[in-house]
C-alpha cells in the first residue's frame, strides 16, 4: 500500500446496496443516511439507486381504512373497501356494521369471505350476508330410542343439527342426540323424503313425539326419518367470528387471535369455510400468551406467539392422517423461544417475524432443528424506536418486503443479501411518505396504500420528493493520515434534473458545494478541503434522480496529529 505523502488516493462509490443505521463502520456501498431511494429492478434493472415513485390519490374516503380487497366475479372487478364501520363495493355502501379494526379476506369457490373480529361475511358480487354455517348431520342410523353412529361434528358456525333415524314401525317417540334444544324453533321433520308436521316436541328432553308410528323403510337399514333441530351453545359461534387472524393452509382456513381464547387455533373442514368442527381446535402452549401470526411455509403451518415466561412461543403444525379422525394437525413446539411482538409473513419462502429485537427468520423445516437468524441488523437502531412498531404492516411488492409503520417504510430487498455471523441478512432501504398508512394491497403489480383520507397508489413519477444519499464517514483506508481533496474535482454519475452536493469533514457540519441542474450523465464538482481525517458527501434533490457512481480523489498528507 503506497503511503507516500502526496500520493493520490481514489475512492469510487458504486454498486450501492442500501442503508446502514447501525452506527458502526459503514461500508462504502451503503449509506448511514439515505431517504426515499431504492433499486427499481423492473424498469432500470437495479443498475443504480433512484428516487422512489410518489403516491397519488385514486379514491377519497373519510376515516380510517381497515381493509382493501379486490374481487373479480363474472368478469367484473369489485373494489371492496372497509372504512370505519362501513363496507363499500366500488364506492357504494353494502354493509354498515363492520368492526373498526383490521379486516382480512380470502376467496374460495368464487366467493369472497371477509373477517373483521366481529363479522364473518361472504359476498358473491351481488349479495353480502353473514356466513351461513353448514348444518351437520351429527347422528345417523339412530333407533327411535337413540344410539346410532356419530357422523359429523357440531359446527361452531351453526346452531342447527340433523339426526337421521331408521324407523321401526312401532315407536312414536324419537330421541335426539341433544337435550334442552332451542324452543324458539320448530324442528323440521322429513319422512321418506316428505316434510311432515304430525308431531309434538319435548324441548327439555330433546324428543319428537309422532301422532302415529312411522313405517319401516322400504330398504332395510336405510334411514328414512330426518330431524333438523336447533341447539344453541353459548359462545360457539363467537369462537370463530371474534378471531382476528387467518391464513389458508392445506385447503383449510385457520383462525386465531380471539381475545377470549388468545392461545387457541381453529380451522375449518376441507374446502368448507362455513364448517368449523367443535373438535378442530388446538391449544398452543400451556399459557395464555397471544397468538400474533399464522404463517404457511416450509411444509408446515407456523404459529407465532408473543413472548411468555414459559418460553413456548413458536409452534408448527404438520398435516397427519388419523385412522379415526381423518386429517388432523397436531402441534409441535419448535426449538425457538423468542416471541413475536408484531406479526410475520412468508417472504419468498423465508419465514420471518418481528420480535423485540427486529426481524427474525426461522431457518430449518419440520424435519430439522429450527434455528433463529436475524435479518434486520442494518436498520434495528431506527426501526426499534418507532412508536408504533408493534402495529407494523407487512406487504410484498416488487421483490421487497415493505415494513410499514405509520408514514415510514423499511424495505428488505430479496435480491440483495449478505452473510453476517454465519447467517443471511437483507439489505434495506428507507422511505418516508406524506401520509400515515393504515392498510395495503397489491393488484396487478400496483401498490395501493390506504390512509385516513383515501386510497393512494405508488405510481406518480413526475413529482417533487425529497431524495437523500449520504456516503459513509470515509478515511480511505488510511485512518492515521491527513488528506486533502484534489482541486481538479470529483464526479457523480447521475440521471435527473437537479442535485445538490454537500460535503462534511471530520466533526464539522455539512457545507453546500453547489446545486446542479440539467446535468444528465455526470457532473464535476470541486471540493477544497485540507487536513481532514474523514470525509462525507451528501447528495440531495427534490426531483427524481438516479445515482450510479461517485468518484472522489484526494492526496495523502502527514500523520494525524494527536
Amino acid at each position: 500500500m503506497n503511503t507516500t505523502t502526496g500520493s493520490i488516493v481514489t475512492r469510487v462509490y458504486r454498486d450501492f446496496r442500501g442503508v446502514d443505521f447501525s452506527n458502526k463502520n459503514v461500508s462504502v456501498y451503503r449509506s448511514p443516511n439515505a431517504l426515499n431511494v431504492w433499486k427499481n429492478y423492473k424498469e432500470s434493472l437495479g443498475k443504480c439507486i433512484e428516487t422512489r415513485p410518489d403516491i397519488e390519490l385514486v379514491d377519497e374516503f373519510e376515516g380510517t381504512i381497515y381493509g382493501l380487497f379486490f374481487y373479480t366475479v363474472n368478469n367484473e372487478l369489485h373494489k371492496i373497501v372497509h372504512c370505519e364501520n362501513k363496507l363499500y363495493d366500488n364506492g357504494e355502501v353494502i354493509f354498515d356494521e363492520m368492526n373498526e379494526q383490521k379486516s382480512q379476506s380470502f376467496i374460495y369457490n368464487k366467493i369472497l369471505y371477509i373477517k373483521d373480529g366481529l363479522n364473518y361475511l361472504q359476498y358473491d358480487g351481488d349479495t353480502l350476508e353473514e356466513v351461513e354455517g353448514y348444518i351437520p348431520r351429527t347422528s345417523i342410523s339412530r333407533m327411535p330410542s337413540g344410539g346410532g353412529e356419530i357422523y359429523e361434528d357440531v359446527n361452531f358456525l351453526s346452531d342447527y343439527r340433523i339426526n337421521s333415524f331408521c324407523a321401526d314401525g312401532v315407536s312414536t317417540e324419537y330421541f335426539l342426540d341433544a337435550k334442552n334444544i332451542d324452543n324458539d324453533y320448530i324442528p323440521v321433520v322429513t319422512v321418506n323424503g316428505s316434510v311432515v308436521d304430525s308431531f309434538t316436541v319435548d324441548y327439555t328432553n330433546g324428543k319428537i313425539i309422532f301422532s302415529e308410528a312411522i313405517d319401516e323403510p322400504l330398504t332395510d337399514g336405510q334411514d328414512n326419518v330426518f330431524i333438523k333441530f336447533k341447539k344453541t351453545v353459548e359462545g360457539y359461534k363467537e369462537k370463530i367470528t371474534k378471531c382476528t387472524i387467518l391464513t389458508v393452509f392445506d385447503n383449510r382456513v385457520f383462525f386465531a387471535g380471539n381475545p377470549d381464547y388468545p392461545n387457541m387455533l381453529f380451522h375449518c373442514s376441507l374446502d368448507a369455510p362455513n364448517y368449523c368442527s367443535d373438535l378442530d381446535y388446538y391449544t398452543e402452549g400451556v399459557d395464555d400468551s397471544k397468538i400474533k401470526a399464522l404463517i404457511a411455509g416450509n411444509n408446515a403451518l407456523w404459529v407465532l406467539k408473543e413472548p411468555s415466561q414459559s418460553n413456548t412461543t413458536v409452534f408448527y403444525h404438520n398435516p397427519t392422517t388419523d385412522s379415526d379422525y381423518g386429517k388432523v394437525y397436531p402441534n409441535s413446539h419448535s426449538s425457538i423461544s423468542t416471541g413475536c411482538v408484531a406479526t410475520g409473513i412468508n417472504f419468498n419462502d423465508d419465514i420471518v417475524f418481528f420480535s423485540d429485537r427486529g426481524m427474525e427468520a426461522i431457518s430449518g423445516d419440520i424435519t430439522t432443528e429450527q434455528v433463529l437468524a436475524h435479518r434486520s441488523s442494518l436498520i434495528d437502531a431506527k426501526l426499534l424506536i418507532e412508536e408504533n412498531y408493534k402495529n407494523l404492516i407487512l406487504e410484498e411488492y416488487e421483490g421487497y418486503l415493505l415494513v410499514i409503520i405509520d408514514n415510514k417504510i423499511y424495505l428488505a430487498d430479496s435480491r440483495q443479501k449478505f452473510t453476517q455471523n454465519d447467517h443471511i441478512e437483507y439489505e434495506w432501504y428507507y422511505w418516508e411518505l406524506s401520509k400515515k398508512i393504515t392498510s395495503t394491497q397489491v393488484k396487478d403489480g400496483v401498490l395501493y396504500l390506504c390512509a385516513e383520507d383515501g386510497i393512494y397508489t405508488l405510481t406518480k413519477k413526475d413529482t417533487e420528493i425529497e431524495t437523500v444519499w449520504t456516503t459513509p464517514e470515509d478515511d480511505y483506508g488510511y485512518p492515521y493520515y491527513q488528506k486533502t481533496t484534489n482541486k481538479k474535482g470529483a464526479t457523480v454519475c447521475i440521471d435527473g434534473e437537479e442535485v445538490t452536493v454537500l460535503v462534511k469533514t471530520d466533526n464539522n457540519k455539512f457545507e453546500k458545494i453547489d446545486k446542479y441542474k440539467n446535468k444528465k450523465g455526470y457532473i464535476v464538482f470541486k471540493i477544497k478541503k485540507k487536513k481532514w481525517k474523514n470525509i462525507q458527501l451528501k447528495l440531495t434533490s427534490n426531483k427524481p434522480i438516479g445515482i450510479s457512481e461517485i468518484t472522489l480523489l484526494s492526496y495523502l498528507g502527514a500523520y494525524v496529529k494527536r
